[in-house]
């Protein structure tokens, strides 16, 4: 049984994996904050590249679910990691497409300013915008962080990108509350329109990545791997297909994370590189659509 079952809703394993492809969900404890998970993260990217908090002069973390208002998660990473030289640290807020959105700013920096190593970071605690009398919506999403390390180099790395938004789609998916007066005003939960949602996500995943791949003068068959946000197995089914790339080329953790929006897309990432299915100078396609609606792709080599 669903430990959701024991939440007042009528779910179970069987449903939510045979609509989802989840079956597990990670949720931060009470005294753990979106900060705490992505500063975490970044150690361990920092670790796996070799470097010292010291080469960091880009902090970037995406994120729909920062500590507070303000300060910014990225300076609250800043300080729990000990940087002290002043590098720019600021988040971006784009919801699922988050993590794509950070990548394509981070590689502009790099490439148009003074900064050689950024760290970017997707982080949510999004368990604590669910609704858990909505089985459409609690059982999809759970908390996570993940982190890269870009930096500057002679040798390819981030071939292209493409970033797209549309509020005329605000509307299908949301948190409609706002924060007035000291508390929330309105409906603090995630509210969305599930086969809308669907619908628009393959159909912008598909154009983006024909955009990204036509930019960066590739085919779907130069790419290696497709890494998408774990939105929903059959949202990252659907769209592999419609690009004619192989399930056997589609990496997926949605089963062991399930949504963990802005995270998605870094966890995936991480579990490739460490189990060896990525390897350096593979060429990797990157998409998202989240909330906005923002949608995104972008293409590496390893």
């Amino acid at each position: 049984m669903s430990l959701l079952a024991s939440r007042d809703i009528e779910t179970s394993d069987e449903w939510i994996y045979s609509r989802s492809g989840i079956q597990f969900r990670h949720f931060a404890d009470d005294q753990s904050q979106t900060s705490d998970l992505a500063a975490a993260a970044a150690s361990r990217s920092l670790a796996a590249a070799g470097l010292n908090t010291d080469a960091i002069d880009l902090i970037i973390v995406a994120t729909t679910t920062p500590d507070a208002v303000f300060p910014g998660t990225a300076c609250l990473v800043q300080r729990k990691l000990g940087i002290r030289n002043g590098c720019a640290a600021f988040d971006i807020q784009a919801v699922c497409g988050g993590f794509v959105y950070a990548l394509t700013v981070a590689d502009a920096m790099i490439r148009g300013t003074s900064v050689k190593t950024a760290l970017v970071i997707g982080a949510e605690t999004f368990s604590r915008l669910l609704d858990f009398r909505d089985r459409g919506t609690c059982v999809l999403f759970g908390d996570g962080a993940g982190a890269v390390i870009l930096r500057s180099s002679d040798e390819p790395g981030i071939l292209g990108a493409a970033l797209h938004a549309d509020g005329h789609h605000s509307e299908i998916l949301k948190v409609p509350g706002r924060i007035s007066g000291g508390g929330v005003l309105g409906d603090p939960f995630v509210r969305m329109d599930g086969p809308a949602v669907f619908k628009l996500a393959i159909s912008a995943l598909h154009e983006v990545s024909e955009e990204v791949a036509t930019k960066c003068s590739l085919s779907m068959s130069d790419f290696d791997w497709l890494v998408p946000h774990q939105a929903n197995i059959r949202i990252m089914e659907a769209t592999a297909r419609k690009l004619g790339i192989s399930a056997n080329y589609l990496v997926s953790t949605v089963r062991e994370h399930g949504n963990t929006s802005a995270a998605s897309i870094p966890l995936a990432l991480d579990q490739a590189y460490r189990d060896g299915r990525i390897c350096r100078g593979d060429k990797v396609l990157m998409h998202a659509v989240g909330a906005g609606v923002t949608w995104g792709a972008l293409a590496m080599q390893a």
